[in-house]
């Protein structure tokens, strides 16, 4: 293996590479490291299949490569002798290269894997390719002899060894960032090269010799590399494909699980949810109610009552017309969507139909089961909002008056009291459109020379049925439903359009300051309103300042941070409310990169009565002025409260009914001729 012959007639062959068989060879390495990279990112997710369905295929994807890499750059190395391969042989060296990729990717895709691990994986995985390539090698049969060089053999398993551990550990660093093409092609590109190299090495540790006269002239090897093209090429593709169709399947199937019911196979309520984002307008919306599912569990079990709740879905579903969508919205009901007016009046009759085939027994093998049930209906002539038909029908199901006899029972507002939470997640979006949602102002003042140093925009909303309804009340109801953030929206928006107005008039506004809701901070949508609406109206990022309270950055702390560090360096200010309400404001103001702080009115209240209020304020205050914030505070009321302030070395910013109420935009600017007046007079 290592010593040549003593035989004195030795004559060395010297061989040349064939350059396009040579890029070749890299190019088939690539394309096979570039696939099973895209077929491991697949093991990272939770799907269907198994994450080992994966982790086989992006085995069987690098290991192909490796090996049809090895003997593509075989062929291109050109001898002016005859030579062959044992088929045997040349695939069992196979074997090797799939079961280090198999260990490649097992040991990448681990976790809090530390470096020592790597450095094992490397060893193997290196020992495997160097398999592969020397079995390879043990395959080929000529009228030659070869002998390789210890050192450059030493040499070649030590690259597979570096290259190995080099490409897995860069391969793990990169790993959360497959999903990128562009990190992909880098990644493959290298692995390409580790393999690549380290064959090339050890080809040229080899020395081929014979001791008979041979011709002049180089030959390629008898095994066609076309058939290893072919064979590869088709291997790599089909493992693609494979990977490619099996990751749709995975999706779909994903898709179905979490958009249709497991037991009727019908729509469930998240894609009830989604279908509204298509058509969000129907003319009418039913609902068939099964009563006290619980009580036929208890019962019968939930096998049967699981076969009963299918027997019922597949009678309402032959019994209903079509281009109606059906869906089971809950475990005892389903829903029941018309966007056909033609269907209107067939719907109510096969609503009716259902209600007397359920009036009857259910034969479910042994067992004869009387179903309590109800339809709810909610119709309009013209196409109204489907959640607002969906609304009404359960505002039918919430009446005290509805009985579960069997009956189709419509909608009338006179009856059934519609549920006062959902009456306002359904007209939020009205109450934008007419002005019913409005926004008011409230001036921030510097007592020292009575300066407005900016406003705070808050909400209002007069309710065409309830009137004025408290920020207290709708804001928890927006917020629960998430339509607080296309109202935030609306506000940003709002503010913009009115500092606009206020720049053309020449009215000394100063800031206008919004609030951001919970998580909405971090939002990809909160940056773009932003950037579009300073854009769109020409407004300077300092006019703004974004108020957010504690609760906005304590569920997610780094982004909430990145979010804001963004918003700083665009020019926007950022102020901390409520400060001191939570439990950890003190910590995080050292991390949260914010320019003012505003201290909440319940530190004001008992102030100056209560000393121990008094000297917390005080040292509230000192605190802030002392990181280099602004400070304000809010709910100041009093003269008493005021001549406090003004006794401090330095007198915070104050915000309240001293020196006046929220007041719509119009009011704001007579307020501002007023306060303009009187500085001048004094």
């Amino acid at each position: 293996m290592f010593k040549l012959p003593t035989s004195l007639d030795i004559q060395f062959i010297e061989g040349k590479y064939s350059i396009p068989l040579v890029v070749l060879s890299f190019l088939i390495a690539f394309a096979a490291s570039y696939t099973a990279l895209f077929i491991n990112r697949r093991i990272r997710e939770n799907g269907f299949f198994h994450k080992n369905v994966w982790l086989v295929l992006a085995s069987l994807a690098m290991g192909l490569g490796i090996w049809s890499m090895h003997f593509i750059g075989m062929s291109a190395f050109m001898l002016p002798i005859h030579m062959e391969y044992r088929i045997s042989i040349t695939i069992l060296s196979i074997i090797p290269a799939i079961i280090a990729s198999y260990l490649a990717f097992y040991f990448a895709n681990r976790k809090n894997t530390g470096i020592y691990t790597f450095v094992a994986a490397g060893i193997f995985m290196g020992i495997g390719i160097s398999l592969m390539h020397y079995i390879g090698m043990a395959a080929m049969e000529m009228e030659a002899g070869y002998v390789y060089k210890p050192d450059i053999f030493i040499l070649s398993i030590i690259i597979a060894m570096v290259a190995s551990f080099a490409s897995l550990y860069i391969f793990s660093l990169m790993n959360n960032f497959m999903d990128r093409i562009f990190v992909k092609v880098v990644t493959a590109f290298l692995m390409a090269i580790a393999i690549t190299s380290m064959h090339y090495t050890g080809m040229a540790a080899m020395q081929f010799y014979t001791i008979d006269e041979i011709t002049a002239g180089h030959e390629k090897h008898e095994m066609d590399v076309i058939w290893v093209i072919v064979f590869v090429t088709i291997s790599t593709v089909s493992l693609f494909l494979l990977a490619v169709l099996t990751s749709q399947l995975d999706k779909y199937v994903d898709f179905r699980l979490k958009n249709f019911d497991a037991l009727t196979k019908l729509p469930n309520q998240k894609q009830f949810t989604d279908d509204q984002k298509k058509e969000d307008k129907a003319y009418s919306v039913a609902i068939v109610h099964l009563h006290n599912l619980e009580k036929y569990i208890v019962a019968y079990g939930y096998y049967v009552a699981d076969e009963m709740v299918k027997s019922i879905s597949e009678s309402i579903e032959g019994l209903l017309p079509e281009n109606v969508k059906l869906y089971r919205t809950e475990a005892n009901r389903f829903t029941i969507v018309n966007t056909n007016k033609e269907q209107s009046k067939k719907l109510y009759v096969s609503l009716e139909k259902i209600c007397a085939v359920l009036k009857h027994p259910l034969i479910l093998g042994e067992h004869s089961i009387t179903v309590d049930m109800v339809c709810s209906l909610s119709k309009s002539d013209d196409p109204a909002w489907v959640q607002e038909h969906f609304s009404n029908a359960i505002a039918v199901l919430q009446s005290p008056s509805t009985v579960y006899s069997h009956e189709v029972i419509e909608y009338n507002p006179g009856i059934h009291t519609f549920n006062f939470e959902r009456q306002l997640m359904v007209d939020i979006q009205e109450a934008m459109d007419n002005g019913d949602l409005f926004l008011v102002y409230q001036p921030k003042v510097d007592p020292e020379n009575g300066d407005l140093v900016g406003v705070e925009a808050l909400i209002r909303w007069n309710h065409p049925i309830y009137g004025m309804v408290s920020p207290g009340v709708f804001i928890p109801v927006l917020e629960e439903s998430q339509k607080i953030y296309d109202v935030t929206d609306w506000i940003v928006e709002r503010v913009c359009e009115q500092i606009t107005v206020w720049n053309t008039a020449n009215v000394p506004f100063g800031q206008v300051s919004i609030n951001i809701p919970g998580i909405y901070l971090t939002s990809p949508r909160l940056t773009s309103t932003l950037n579009e609406n300073l854009e769109r109206y020409g407004i300077h990022p300092a006019q703004l300042e974004l108020e957010i309270t504690e609760t906005s950055v304590i569920h997610d702390m780094d982004n909430a941070i990145a979010a804001l560090e963004k918003f700083r360096e665009k020019g926007l200010s950022v102020a901390l409310d409520d400060f001191g309400t939570g439990l950890s404001s003190l910590s995080y103001l050292k991390r949260i990169p914010i320019s003012t702080i505003k201290i909440d009115k319940s530190f004001v209240d008992g102030v100056p009565a209560s000393e121990k209020d008094s000297e917390l304020l005080k040292a509230i205050i000192i605190l802030g002025y002392s990181l280099k914030l602004h400070v304000v505070i809010e709910g100041v009321e009093t003269d008493s409260q005021m001549d406090f302030l003004r006794t401090l070395e330095k007198q915070p910013t104050v915000q309240g009914y001293y020196y006046s109420k929220p007041l719509e935009a119009n009011e704001l600017e007579v307020w501002i001729s007023r306060k303009t007046l009187e500085i001048i007079r004094e």
